[in-house]
């Protein structure tokens, strides 16, 4: 799924934006996208089905667990991708002397073609993958790719030190202002023609966000429900971005509901891996990311973690992480062929390289306070060819429905 692009967005090891080139949070004058109001109707919900709060004002007000939660947000996206959309165009109206000289097309062209150079310098392995898709697949997921980079790079990049809520309060602003065809840069505009073109919804960008805010402010998790919530957040929200454009095999014959949950699975699998990967990288900056209930239970403490010892209760505790973040790559698996023909072997290949940290980490004896679980060059290139393979098999049963009479 559409999680593929996590194993690049997450990953802490990745080199960082530079900061005066990707994110600025004051709004510039500019190029003026206007949207059509269908598109616009996107932000609202259909049909009366969904409450019109946002998912992340449900969390304080119902009393639900986080993924039933979750599962109205891939109920909202799978109905956006189930209704037809007409082909639109965008209205480029131009702000300044520069946007004047340039023609609609000229300008895309070349803010897609710098997304494109920005995934291939941060996300080679991946940048290889979607040259497979059809071009203009490729360039909406370089899109997508490119601000949820700029994203997590507010509290994980350079000037993490300097954002505040304030800060994230007006990069939602900036989202907002994007999906109704207002964007800031060539990077903006590139994602308002993405959203104006597929049945992508605000909300996951607007979660993700969210997710930045806890960052700010939230170090401990209290049991598992609190923790798939932010990695929904986090990572989740890639998968409900971008199924809409890598696409549905039109041979397929799963539920998109079922897609969309693969989808969700692989994003909270890699960043459950991210999390066990980087116990002691995250324990340095007062950091924990797993369940201090389950802590707890495994006879282990808050403390333990700082101290970075690893004991046969800290290996017991680890087994028992790994194996549910490959659950969710199990789930995930049932998914990815249902994808378009040309998106599957990225796909595979993000899932694939994924798994093999969780090996790495049994192989460092669960050591992952002094140790670094990666996957090496020579372990990566020889899963491309499987996962190319993999891509070929075509559409599962896995997920069919039932026949319909």
């Amino acid at each position: 799924m559409a999680g593929v692009l996590l194993w690049v967005i997450c990953p802490k090891e990745n080199a960082s934006f530079a900061a005066t080139t990707l994110f600025s949070l004051v709004p510039k004058s500019g190029l003026q996208l206007s949207r059509y109001p269908k598109v616009c109707s996107r932000q609202k919900l259909s049909n009366g089905v969904f409450a019109a709060a946002s998912l992340s004002s449900a969390v304080v007000n119902l009393p639900r667990s986080s993924e039933e939660k979750v599962y109205e947000v891939v109920l909202k996206q799978a109905a956006l991708v189930k209704e037809q959309k007409k082909e639109r165009a965008l209205d480029v109206r131009k702000g300044n002397d520069q946007a004047e000289s340039m023609t609609r097309g000229d300008l895309l062209n070349g803010a897609y073609n710098r997304c494109g150079e920005v995934c291939a310098e941060y996300a080679k392995t991946f940048y290889l993958g979607t040259l497979l898709m059809t071009p203009e697949r490729r360039r909406a997921v370089w899109a997508i790719y490119v601000w949820c980079r700029r994203t997590d790079e507010l509290v994980d990049g350079p000037n993490a030190s300097y954002i505040t809520p304030k800060a994230l309060d007006r990069w939602e602003q900036r989202l907002n202002d994007l999906f109704e065809g207002r964007p800031y840069d060539m990077y903006d505009a590139a994602l308002a023609d993405t959203v104006s073109k597929y049945p992508v919804d605000i909300q996951p960008f607007k979660d993700m966000i969210e997710g930045m805010r806890m960052d700010l402010k939230k170090s401990r998790y209290k049991d598992f429900d609190e923790l798939y919530l932010y990695c929904y957040y986090v990572a989740g929200t890639v998968g409900l971005m971008s199924v809409p454009v890598m696409g549905i095999a039109p041979e397929s014959k799963a539920s998109t509901e079922s897609v969309y949950n693969a989808a969700l699975a692989l994003g909270i699998a890699n960043q459950l891996t991210n999390i066990l990967r980087d116990v002691g990288e995250d324990a340095s900056r007062g950091r924990i990311y797993l369940p201090q209930d389950e802590i707890a239970q495994a006879g282990l403490s808050d403390e333990d973690i700082f101290n970075g010892k690893v004991t046969d209760k800290w290996r017991s505790f680890m087994k028992g992480q790994i194996k549910r973040a490959r659950m969710f790559f199990d789930e995930a698996e049932k998914g990815v062929a249902e994808l378009n023909a040309a998106s599957r072997w990225p796909v595979w290949a993000s899932l694939l390289l994924y798994k093999q940290i969780l090996d790495a980490i049994e192989a460092n004896d669960y050591d992952n306070f002094t140790k670094r679980a990666y996957v090496g060059k020579a372990k990566k290139f020889a899963s491309l060819p499987i996962a190319y393979g993999r891509a070929l098999m075509g559409v599962s049963s896995k997920f069919a429905e039932p026949a319909r009479s």
